[in-house]
């Protein structure tokens, strides 16, 4: 698992390969992660946007960027958690993604960013 913690908002990430998805022979590996958000602060904070940079192990570069997560723009409250999944493809057995939400303080309205920890995304067999 990777771990970030920026202004008060701890992210971690875990990476699954997922074989089901994935045609190896076609130049298509489906990675899942799993992303989870807690709120170290005092007052409650809003994820309004994310962006993801998702690179590959042949340099290409693939930018993400939207409202919320997974359709969602969820409200955090002191000492808790919002977790989801998603998924990401790629043209090669081994890749990183990292990024960014932007948040909202929800008393005051002021915005911040929150780091998203780098992550490694490496099919199994990559490991032998």
């Amino acid at each position: 698992m990777y771990t970030a913690t920026t202004n008060g908002v701890k992210i971690t990430a875990e990476v699954f390969y997922h074989p089901d998805a994935s045609f190896p022979v076609k130049g298509k590996y489906v990675f899942a992660y799993r992303i989870r958000i807690q709120n170290l602060n005092d007052f409650p904070v809003q994820l309004l946007h994310r962006y993801w940079k998702i690179t590959d192990s042949d340099g290409i570069v693939r930018e993400v960027q939207g409202p919320g997560v997974i359709g969602k723009q969820p409200v955090i409250l002191p000492d808790r958690v919002h977790e989801y999944m998603s998924w990401s493809p790629l043209r090669t057995s081994l890749g990183k993604m990292e990024g960014t939400y932007t948040m909202i303080h929800a008393d005051t309205g002021e915005e911040f960013e929150a780091r998203v920890p780098s992550f490694f995304l490496t099919a199994p067999f990559k490991n032998n």
